[in-house]
């Protein structure tokens, strides 16, 4: 058994970390920096300025008794983190944290591979077996700070040395390539860690704020009551409709329908956990967070106050994120519920099963129905959908996307959506059925985009401000049902088809169809105008 300070363990380890951990980020940082003349110096500047934090960092927050279980966790932490940067080019922020912890066991198992295996075997065990075997020497407490010290100190010098030898390139670097800084591994995931902790705990019990009680439908009595169903799609990109102008025919039943489409509309996040609980808050993008989204109500909540509307999540995705746990909610995802599960994959199409029943128990209110899909969930794609649906081929059929060509992807990721396209209808026939006696609507839009691998990028969930469009730009539509039509002002809604809008106004648009009436509402970010009667 080998014996060493604590101190040479944690050189050993920040000198692991540096050169065996951080290939994602050395590889974005030479798209940027060319190794190259004058380049090479500062690359090289890099590689020891992250050793030295490293040391800094490991030196600040290990002691004797935690040290090596510590660096046994950031190690094989260290390892996933490697592995899903390197196999889908994602970072690990807050808002990714968050989406990992939210989702369900499932889909947890479309994320492993062999090559997971493989990553957590040789950069994560074996790396954690040699620290674990180490036999850690003790000194006195005196030589202990000593020595700490002395560490903290030398890398320190070494930190102030190469920031001022190359001030040049990093006064660039930093004001202008933050988003390289998300990276660097271990300490971006450290730091994302904790500032996921302080986003998400608060002290003591979580007091929701209630919003809107004094809400009410104001609407003639002999008037038909509302049915509308809300859809929230998963990872559909704008630019893989047809709808949208998309090469492929991937909305051949949607096209059939006279329907509204919005094809400039934009998520409030990248992920799940993020973009579903904000799209329902009274809180825009800008103003949103995730403890404002858990300590106030939502729309749901609003339109529950007015005792007039019925409400139903369906949900056949992970979950609502928080946003229906005051309505009723059922789980989709399991063949308890949902009568189309093949093989372990429960269908969208499954949750429109037993709503006629629904609609027949609530006669006499008003409805909201939503339906959360499972979509196009990633990475695997070819899981989404029937055989039947398998237009487009030849297909990706592993969830290691890296390993598939730009167009499988895309054929595997374009047949999900057709499957959506005949959800998606198929949701409309059955408003069409209550036509003569509700006002009825539907409204789809997806809860973020997804990247194919463009510029080596896939899935979502990278940071809003250096996502590209593919996981920002979403599709959105509406149906109207005869008697719905008739109150609306269609031009209007017409006009907007190609402004920019976002998911800030699906609160106002939902209070606006329902004939609610709060001071919440903002008719301007209503996308719906009325017919003045």
């Amino acid at each position: 058994m080998k014996k060493s300070s604590q101190y040479k363990l944690i050189i050993y380890v920040s000198t692991l970390l540096t050169f065996c951990y951080n290939q994602p980020f050395y590889t974005n940082v030479l798209k940027v920096y060319p190794f190259e003349g004058d380049n090479k110096l500062f690359i090289i500047s890099l590689v020891f300025l992250m050793f030295a934090l490293l040391i800094v960092l490991l030196s600040l927050i290990s002691f004797h008794k935690i040290l090596k279980p510590l660096l046994i966790t950031i190690v094989i932490t260290s390892s996933f983190t490697l592995y899903f940067m390197n196999t889908y080019n994602i970072v690990i922020d807050d808002t990714m944290i968050r989406n990992a912890l939210q989702t369900n066991f499932n889909e947890s198992l479309d994320l492993f591979s062999f090559k997971l295996v493989l990553y957590l075997l040789f950069f994560g065990l074996i790396p954690s077996y040699f620290i674990y075997r180490v036999k850690i020497l003790s000194y006195s407490f005196k030589r202990e700070l000593y020595l700490r010290l002395k560490n903290i100190l030398l890398s320190l010098v070494i930190i102030i040395l190469i920031l001022l030898s190359f001030s040049k390139y990093y006064s660039s670097f930093f004001r202008e390539h933050k988003s390289l800084r998300y990276y660097v591994n271990p300490t971006y995931w450290i730091y994302s860690i904790g500032n996921y902790v302080s986003k998400t705990f608060t002290d003591g019990e979580i007091i929701v704020k209630k919003i809107g009680e004094n809400a009410k439908i104001v609407e003639p009595e002999n008037e038909p009551k509302e049915l509308v169903i809300l859809v929230v799609g998963e990872a559909a990109r704008a630019d893989h409709f047809s709808l949208n102008g998309y090469k492929r025919k991937t909305n051949p039943l949607l096209e059939k329908e006279n329907i509204f489409n919005f094809s400039n509309m934009y998520s409030c996040g990248t992920a799940t956990a993020q973009s579903v609980p904000c799209m329902f808050s009274v809180f825009d993008k800008a103003d949103y967070s995730y403890k404002k989204g858990l300590e106030n109500e939502n729309v749901l909540d609003v339109l529950n106050h007015t005792k007039d509307i019925s409400i139903l999540w369906r949900d056949n995705n992970s979950d609502s994120k928080g946003v229906a746990l005051r309505v009723p909610f059922e789980d989709y995802k399991t063949a308890k519920t949902n009568s189309v599960c093949i093989e372990g994959e429960c269908r969208d199409i499954g949750m429109l099963v037993g709503l006629d029943k629904y609609i027949e128990d609530n006669k006499g209110k008003d409805i909201l129905i939503i339906l959360h899909q499972m979509g196009n969930h990633g990475p695997a794609y070819y899981k989404r959908y029937p055989k039947s649906f398998e237009k487009f081929k030849p297909v990706c059929k592993t969830n290691q996307l890296e390993e598939c060509t730009q167009e499988e992807i895309s054929n595997a990721y374009d047949n999900a959506l057709l499957y959506t396209d005949y959800f998606l209808s198929e949701t409309i026939n059955l408003l069409k059925k209550y036509d003569d006696t509700y006002e009825t609507a539907m409204i789809y839009l997806s809860d973020h985009g997804e990247s194919l691998g463009e510029n080596g990028i896939y899935l979502h969930g990278l940071p809003y401000f250096m996502a590209p469009e593919a996981q920002t730009h979403i599709p959105a539509f509406m149906w109207f049902g005869s008697k719905m039509k008739e109150d609306i002002n269609t031009s209007s809604l017409y006009n907007k088809k190609d402004k920019k809008i976002s998911q800030d106004n699906l609160f106002h648009t939902l209070l606006g169809i329902f004939e609610v009436e709060t001071d919440l509402y903002k008719k301007n970010m209503d996308l719906i105008d009325y017919v003045e009667e």
